[in-house]
């Protein structure tokens, strides 16, 4: 009976067997080099009640292939009973131009997936979503490389780009003593400390090292490199260090 139940097994099609979840066919296209990283930047705040939900979902982001999740905790909660331990008015003026140019509105927990698409930061559906029509359309867009301390860029664009150099924590916990969050103790996933250019390009083959004195930066265990339009445009590669 025993080799009755396997042979039955065998013989089944491969369409009644269960399918792959999409998390892990995605994490089989990575395996197979076919997906290209894409950035997903969540603006948050340790004063935001609704943020908490959507810095969980970016840890959870984080850990599947092909994804450069970064945190940049903003600073317009300030002035309502806690001042973000993380904050940096830089994040802050990178949301507002986000919103400007989509034509849209600043607010938290907000997600934008490859510097174009602005969403709810804790609708998890809706970012995969974003995540997925963005692979799906994008094509054979620039190649972005990592060989040590060597950057090498390649493809074609229609206007100059932008490198940057983020460096990040990988993870902070924050206790919160005050405002809307008080009492609870948060989690924040590569959380930028500094963000510096690394040079502009304008397409064709590229090869720019990076100086050791920019991975030195106090307070950062990692970093990550973005090539994006100028003026809070379109992310055109994006991948971690």
């Amino acid at each position: 009976m025993r080799w009755l139940i396997v042979l039955i097994f065998l013989a089944m099609p491969a369409c009644q067997r269960a399918p792959a979840t999409a998390e892990q066919a995605r994490a089989q296209q990575a395996t197979a080099g076919t997906m290209r990283p894409v950035l997903v930047e969540l603006f948050t705040a340790q004063g935001c009640s609704s943020c908490p939900p959507a810095d969980e979902f970016l840890d959870r982001l984080s850990r599947e292939p092909a994804i450069v999740a970064i945190s940049r905790p903003v600073t317009y909660w300030d002035a309502l009973g806690w001042r973000d331990t993380l904050a940096r008015p830089a994040n802050t003026n990178l949301q507002y131009a986000y919103a400007r140019r989509s034509r849209g509105e600043a607010y938290t927990p907000q997600a934008v997936v490859q510097g174009r698409v602005l969403l709810v930061g804790g609708r998890e559906g809706a970012v995969h979503r974003a995540i997925d029509e963005y692979r799906a359309a994008a094509g054979a867009g620039p190649r972005l490389r990592l060989e040590g301390r060597i950057l090498l860029l390649d493809g074609r664009i229609s206007a100059s780009a932008e490198i940057r150099l983020l460096a990040l924590r990988s993870r902070v916990r924050v206790a919160i003593g005050r405002g809307e969050n008080s009492g609870q103790t948060v989690d924040y996933i590569n959380v930028v400390v500094d963000e510096v250019p690394l040079g502009s390009w304008r397409g064709g083959p590229l090869r720019l090292p990076i100086p050791p004195a920019r991975l030195r930066t106090p307070g950062a265990d990692r970093y990550a490199v973005i090539v994006q339009e100028p003026g809070a445009g379109q992310v055109l590669a994006a991948a971690y260090l």
